[in-house]
């Protein structure tokens, strides 16, 4: 079974009393009396990350992700707990002195503290992030509306790219090489959209498992259907040179995850505003296709308005 289909049908009734957690179909906790917003993720050896070579690095990924799911949220991450599980080697002095650097450095860059946290002997190692913000709303997901523009933020794809190079399954120069596996370990997370984003969003979710699956995700419970234009879906420089260079087709790069970019929906009113907040911010928000009625079939077109099949949507949880 999948994640969703767990949680349904054994822990959904478990959590309907209490209406914070929001029925569970959410990336958050949202206890609005107290304005608490909590997420917590956990990060296996092997699944979420290929081995503990660079634990520095593999610290700045966990990090960045688990607070993402905040601030797709409109909320502003302060306080993390991490709970770890590992033997000698995993965490030697050595790896140690690496993990703590890392935090102290996101800590100092996302202005969050760490408070608390569990170790834990174990051969399979394993990290489990809790982090924790305050904020009076937060953008939900299931809130999308017929013909809603979709956004999303930054560029997608180069995390896919950077872990095809860390599993030597594609070969760059020197130069791309780093720029693709620094995307995969240090995706660049949009704090500053934390202010701004209650302004436009209807709904709101982070590119975790890829861009299709987590769309589907966004809408879940909603009877709603989507249309994406594949030439409008944002990639970098790097990637686009790389994609010319070998040959390879753009649609099989935009969904595969590890992107931590935000997706939302918004009227298209905000259209605007939108706008002027990516331009006065700096921030890279762009258009990439529609909210539709539940009656139109989900389609993925190219730019001659061609439908595209993808034959792998993103990451799936199977249990």
């Amino acid at each position: 079974m999948n994640e969703f289909e767990l949680i349904k049908n054994y822990f959904q009734q478990l959590a309907k009393k209490s209406l914070c957690s929001l029925n569970l179909n959410d990336d958050v906790f949202f206890d609005k009396k107290n304005r608490l917003v909590i997420s917590v993720d956990t990060y296996v050896e092997g699944n979420h990350f290929i081995d503990f070579k660079k634990p520095d690095l593999v610290i700045k990924k966990i990090i960045r992700s688990s607070i993402s799911d905040l601030i797709c949220k409109g909320v502003k991450p302060k306080y993390y707990f991490i709970s770890g599980s590992g033997n000698k080697k995993s965490f030697s002095k050595s790896n140690l002195l690496k993990i703590s650097k890392s935090l102290n450095d996101e800590q100092n860059k996302y202005k969050i503290f760490l408070s608390g946290g569990d170790t834990v002997f174990s051969n399979k190692l394993s990290f489990t992030i809790t982090s924790i913000g305050f904020a009076n709303n937060i953008i939900y997901r299931n809130k999308a509306k017929v013909n809603d523009d979709i956004y999303v933020s930054g560029n997608l794809g180069d995390s896919y790219l950077g872990l095809l190079v860390l599993k030597k399954k594609i070969k760059l120069n020197s130069s791309l090489n780093k720029y693709f596996i620094n995307q995969y370990f240090m995706p660049n997370i949009q704090l500053q959209l934390v202010n701004h984003i209650n302004k436009f969003a209807n709904t709101a979710i982070d590119i975790s498992d890829g861009l299709l699956t987590d769309l589907d995700k966004m809408l879940n419970t909603q009877q709603l259907s989507y249309k994406l234009h594949l030439k409008d879906i944002p990639i970098s420089h790097n990637l686009k040179k790389v994609l010319a260079l070998k040959n390879l087709p753009k649609v099989n790069y935009i969904s595969r995850g590890d992107d931590y970019q935000v997706l939302f929906t918004a009227s298209k009113g905000k259209k605007s505003i939108i706008k002027k907040i990516a331009s006065n911010y700096g921030i890279k928000l762009t258009k990439i296709g529609s909210i539709l009625k539940v009656d139109k079939k989900p389609l993925i077109l190219d730019h001659k308005n061609r439908e595209i099949s993808i034959k792998n949507k993103g990451y799936f949880h199977q249990f």
